[in-house]
């Protein structure tokens, strides 16, 4: 299986305001997240590629234009977990990238979440 991955960022708010009053991610604070999109394929297409990084491009679009530099609470129906956005972004990729084989989501340098069926 080959395998190729491809990080993009983005900086945003959240509010997880379904914990408890004390609990330091009910506060509105921001992160600077990084989601890395992790493609497979068991052969190479015809110019020795999984994919051509260039067609990621769309990916990137998305996340500047709806998320960056937002309040994810407002652009997401969901809690803004990080489990629950590397889902979130997985459905979007894989419904246009049939090679998508998991994505991850970073809060800050020493976490990660993945959503890989």
């Amino acid at each position: 299986m080959y395998r190729i991955t491809k990080e993009f960022h983005f900086s945003a708010s959240h509010q997880l305001t379904h914990l408890p009053d004390d609990h330091q991610c009910a506060r509105m604070h921001g992160h600077n997240y990084i989601v890395e999109i992790e493609l497979a394929a068991v052969d190479l297409n015809t110019d020795g590629f999984v994919r051509d990084y260039g067609e990621l491009k769309p990916l990137k679009t998305y996340i500047d234009e709806t998320f960056d530099h937002r309040h994810l609470n407002d652009v997401m129906n969901i809690l803004t977990t990080a489990e629950n956005m590397a889902r979130h972004f997985y459905d979007w990729c894989a419904a246009r990238r049939p090679e998508t084989a998991a994505v991850r989501v970073s809060e800050t340098p020493k976490t990660w979440a993945e959503y890989r069926p």
